[in-house]
């Protein structure tokens, strides 16, 4: 009986242990192939052969397709230039370079990835021919749960959250000059108390 009992204990150790690194490294690990920029994180090998395979794992399990390289990059954002997590019950100001691409889009969307809902028809994505722009070129977009002026993205959904730059057809998916890109800041403005 004491060797059938240890058996079992084995096995459930085993596939409990098993089970629990493949989720640890499908969730939680910080992928190999990662581009940090500020609080933006990019895959820019995920649509190559040359992509991690926990990073393509994660990547379809949470449903997604990968842009190939000379398509696009996709930019992730889950904190703010100080690294608090983004909530939406704070109010966040978007401001700084873009890089250069032929088109560009920016959207809030769940943990997973999905975009939020609208909000009485207020889209919570935004792209490049709807932005108001200064004399110089520049722009700012605050990203809020409340109606803002100007370039607002509208957070539609209590709790935390992560933005999504879409950047199409630009030479930083082909790994030009990566070291020297430069993104928006993510600044907090305030949050409702």
């Amino acid at each position: 009986m004491r060797t059938v009992f240890a058996t079992l204990l084995a096995l459930i150790i085993a596939i409990g242990g098993g089970a629990a690194s493949v989720w640890f490294l499908l969730e939680e690990a910080p992928a190999a192939d990662g581009l940090n920029i500020g609080p933006w994180v990019a895959y820019p090998s995920l649509g190559t052969r040359d992509a991690d395979p926990y990073s393509r794992a994660r990547f379809v399990r949470r449903g997604g397709v990968p842009m190939g390289q000379a398509e696009g990059i996709v930019f992730t954002a889950r904190s703010d230039s100080g690294q608090q997590r983004l909530v939406s019950g704070c109010t966040y100001r978007l401001e700084g370079p873009m890089p250069v691409a032929r088109f560009w889009t920016l959207h809030a969307a769940d943990n997973s990835g999905q975009p939020l809902p609208e909000l009485d028809g207020r889209p919570s994505g935004l792209q490049v021919s709807q932005i108001q722009r200064q004399a110089d070129n520049s722009f700012t977009i605050i990203a809020s749960s409340r109606a803002q002026p100007g370039n607002w993205l509208a957070i539609t959904r209590p709790g935390p959250y992560q933005l999504l730059l879409t950047l199409l057809d630009t030479p930083i998916s082909t790994g030009a000059a990566v070291e020297e890109i430069r993104l928006p800041s993510i600044t907090r403005v305030g949050c409702d108390v």
